[in-house]
């Protein structure tokens, strides 16, 4: 852990005193002497590279290229190591470990610097080597950090013999028997194929001429997809079982690549969140509604990962309620003006932190925002609506997630929350409700592709209080709501979604009045 200390601090000194680098001969030498000496047969000697801080050189002028006036095939070596170099170094900074899975947003939220451009691996591979150079034959050339991707080469890949080292690794890996696994007229193939089925002509049939293509014997059209072996392509795990060995690890769709909202953000990465939540209730009598009450929440929340494991922010809420007589509609609370009915504004601002607590639980995290009010009055007087609690608010939230098989997941979250703290001061007839209570709720997810979620939500938020029942004080639920929904979430890009959510709402008031309410919901997501 020492050593590896030692090493991003020289890898800050040395980047703070570097300069822009032109790409030569120089670099791609050095990148094939790390090669030869730290991968034997398809491994990464993490240890020893932990030990020495060899790789550090490498990835300073990696940060500090200059690319310009360079041509394709120069530019197209340079990113292909470059990739590879910083798997490496991703993986030394919380080596040791058994499987790049263990690193929460490995590949979509760790930001990295290839030549001036704080990207992801993600965004490396797609945006500057596979988009551009829209060569297939990069699948086989790109390491992942596991046992599962094509083995990794113990040279580097040079400018003037780039073309013929591509033809050969993709040769070389296709007729590998460990990657196309052949059993008689079966054959089964990786995971990749399918992740990138359009770079190998759109179908199966296709994917199996581009296979022959390169190999010696010809496979058959009856294949499959075996499950993509996790475990880190490390030298000193040849022991270790494979991740085909772990539940947890043979999960081969969707379930697999999501993102998880209930984990940690990366160190160095921010995540912002707009969640708009309105909420609209119809009360009246005798079973006829006569009054709608609706109120609109924009709650932002900026995190900044400040470790792996912790995470610092703020939280805000700015908040427009309206009391209006039926019918009307629950999104009448954005007409304009401010009546007697009516009031908005910015009620809340406070900071907040997330924590993943147990590292060997990757999904699991806790989550705390302590926010203070902003504005006079806001529970309401006699001319305006109640618009928020007077007094902060202190909200600590429970999230965990569990995959279950392919493609479905279930989230649950519990939280305890205080609202209206504060003392009452009689004297100035000012009084708090330091109100508690403990909401619970959970969510089957679904996922139809990686990049899509549908999903079942349920929830219960008792609130509590102490109560003296003939001499015994103890606790008793005064108060409760619960609700169900369904929503939806879609990832248009690795940085960017939309979820949106309905869900039918009932508080014990709602109940006892016969009332009916419903909440509609549109959130966005950020990851910079």
């Amino acid at each position: 852990m020492q050593r590896t200390i030692k090493s991003i601090f020289l890898l800050l000194i040395i980047s703070a005193t570097a300069y822009g680098q032109n790409i030569d001969k120089a670099f791609f030498d050095e990148a094939n002497t790390f090669f030869q000496q730290y991968i034997t047969e398809g491994r990464v000697n993490y240890k020893s590279l932990q030990a020495t801080g060899d790789l550090v050189p490498l990835i300073i002028k990696v940060e500090k290229a200059n690319l310009d006036g360079t041509d394709e095939e120069t530019s197209k070596a340079f990113y292909l190591n470059a990739y590879n170099l910083y798997v490496i170094y991703l993986v030394l900074r919380d080596y040791p470990l058994q499987s790049v899975q263990d690193i929460p947003g490995f590949f979509d939220k760790n930001k990295i610097n290839v030549a001036g451009n704080k990207v992801t691996l993600n965004q490396l591979e797609k945006d500057f080597i596979l988009k551009p150079f829209n060569d297939s034959r990069i699948h086989f050339v790109l390491i992942c950090g596991a046992i599962g991707c094509p083995p990794i080469t113990n040279f580097a890949y040079s400018p003037k013999k780039l073309e013929a080292q591509l033809e050969q690794q993709t040769r070389t890996a296709l007729n590998e028997f460990t990657f196309i696994k052949t059993n008689g007229d079966k054959t089964e193939i990786s995971q990749i194929f399918k992740w990138y089925i359009e770079d190998f002509g759109g179908t199966k049939s296709r994917i199996v001429d581009y296979i022959n293509n390169y190999r010696s014997t010809p496979i058959s059209k009856n294949t499959s997809y075996y499950p993509y072996d996790w475990t880190l392509n490390d030298t000193n795990l040849t022991d270790a079982p494979s991740s085909e060995d772990k539940k947890s690890s043979t999960s081969i769709g969707n379930n697999e690549r999501r993102y998880v909202v209930s984990s940690a953000i990366p160190i160095g990465s921010y995540e912002i969140k707009i969640f708009n939540n309105l909420y609209s209730q119809k009360t009246g009598s005798d079973g006829i509604f006569t009054d709608r009450s609706s109120f609109f929440t924009t709650t932002i929340t900026a995190l900044y990962g400040f470790t792996n494991r912790l995470n610092v922010g703020i939280n805000t809420r700015w908040r427009k309620v309206r009391n209006h007589a039926l019918p009307s509609l629950a999104f009448a609370v954005f007409g304009s003006g401010e009546d007697g009915g009516s009031r908005s504004g910015l009620t809340a601002f406070g900071p907040m932190v997330r924590w993943a607590a147990i590292p060997q639980w990757e999904n699991f995290s806790i989550q705390s925002s302590y926010t203070f009010s902003i504005g006079d009055d806001l529970k309401g007087n006699s001319t305006d609506p109640f618009i928020d609690w007077n007094g902060a608010i202190w909200n600590t939230q429970f999230f965990n997630d569990f995959p279950i098989g392919d493609n479905f997941s279930l989230f649950t979250e519990v939280d305890f929350i205080w609202e209206d703290i504060g003392r009452d001061k009689q004297n100035e007839g000012v009084y708090f409700d330091n109100k508690t209570s403990t909401p619970l709720t959970v969510i089957l997810s679904y996922f139809p592709t990686l990049k899509t979620t549908i999903y079942a939500l349920t929830g219960y938020a008792p609130s509590w209080s102490l109560e003296n029942n003939n001499g015994e004080t103890g606790l008793t639920i005064n108060d409760y709501f619960y609700q169900g929904g369904i929503g939806g979430k879609h990832q248009f890009t690795p940085n960017f979604e939309i979820e949106l959510l309905y869900s039918d709402f009932t508080t014990k008031f709602l109940k006892d009045s016969e009332g009916q309410a419903a909440t509609y919901n549109l959130g966005l997501r950020f990851n910079l």
